[in-house]
């Protein structure tokens, strides 16, 4: 089955079914893990000001809301970071929209995102999403077996996916590219064939690569207490589909955290666009008045789907891929 079939030539297929039934397992395995976990759903809008932005705000979706320019929103994170003082866990889904204008076997321009935020720190959201990805794994495993087999997947590479996750630093990983063809510098970013290098070099399984560089991620993931050039952030990176969940400790310093805003690159960019601070104010304002240390991460569903499922390209992984050449 391939990709750019056309879809509704395919919907109905058994192929499709399986793959249907696949990611309902996916979804109901990370909300009954949620729930049984004491996180509370909580509702987040989808259209948004600026404040529903991911780091490259070159790929917002704006409309046009009454007079006002709005976005569709890219992450439910700064809602649910709101809502910590009152249940201290929560979580939401949304469509995460992103204008990528191209086509390729690993971006969509809408997907779920499951977000949560929790009070804790940085090695207890690493054990919850970690818990979390396994939980949707294995109602996969429990329900989904024929329609496993009907896509050619190996349960035997899956249920290895279920060994504890393997966690490297952003250095380590830098430290592990020198010499071959895929060397970079400290402070670049990673790419998706560094992603499945390292994965494949830790037993093509579930990877944490962790404390990132400062500079190359959000404003407001907080600084690490003894390296200052770095974040308590960590990607899982995922066989198949490369970074599948992007999390981090939440700055909850107000001085600091506003600092970071000012200097980063998104707000340098949003600023020529007539962004100011105060678009930030209510954030900002919350956490100088609930100044909790708490932590969340976005899983994209569907990279998780593709990887569970062993496919290559994306697109194969859901029901109606949207890119740029496509609409329904």
């Amino acid at each position: 089955m391939k990709s750019t079939d056309n879809r509704f030539g395919i919907l109905n297929s058994e192929w499709m079914k399986a793959v249907d039934n696949i990611n309902d397992s996916l979804m109901l395995g990370a909300i009954e893990h949620l729930s049984k976990s004491g996180f509370r759903w909580i509702d987040v809008p989808i259209m948004t000001k600026i404040t529903g932005a991911c780091e490259n705000v070159d790929t917002l979706y704006s409309v046009e809301h009454f007079g006002k320019t709005a976005y569709l929103a890219q992450t439910g994170q700064l809602y649910l970071e709101a809502k910590i003082p009152s249940h201290e866990k929560v979580w939401t889904v949304i469509h995460s929209s992103r204008a990528e204008g191209s086509v390729d076997d690993r971006h969509l321009n809408q997907f779920h995102l499951i977000e949560f935020e929790h009070k804790g720190g940085f090695e207890m959201l690493l054990d919850i999403i970690e818990e979390t990805i396994k939980a949707m794994m294995r109602k996969v495993l429990k329900n989904n077996r024929d329609d496993l087999e009907i896509l050619g997947r190996s349960i035997d590479e899956l249920e290895s996916y279920l060994r504890p996750f393997n966690s490297i630093t952003y250095t380590e990983a830098v430290e592990h590219l020198k010499g071959t063809a895929l060397e970079i510098e400290w402070g670049d970013d990673l790419t998706h064939a560094h992603e499945l290098f390292l994965v494949e070099k830790y037993g093509n399984g579930p990877l944490f690569i962790t404390h990132y560089p400062k500079k190359i991620k959000f404003f407001n993931m907080r600084v690490n207490d003894d390296d200052p050039g770095v974040v308590n952030s960590a990607d899982l990176i995922m066989p198949y589909s490369g970074e599948s969940v992007g999390s981090a400790e939440r700055e909850n310093d107000y001085g600091r955290l506003v600092k970071r805003l000012k200097e980063s690159q998104m707000f340098r960019i949003l600023s020529k666009r007539g962004v100011t601070m105060q678009d930030f104010e209510e954030y900002l304002n919350l956490v100088k008045k609930d100044p909790i240390l708490h932590s969340g991460c976005g899983i994209g569903f569907t990279r998780v789907s593709q990887s569970v499922m062993g496919f290559e390209d994306i697109r194969m992984a859901t029901s109606y891929p949207l890119n740029s050449s496509v609409l329904y």
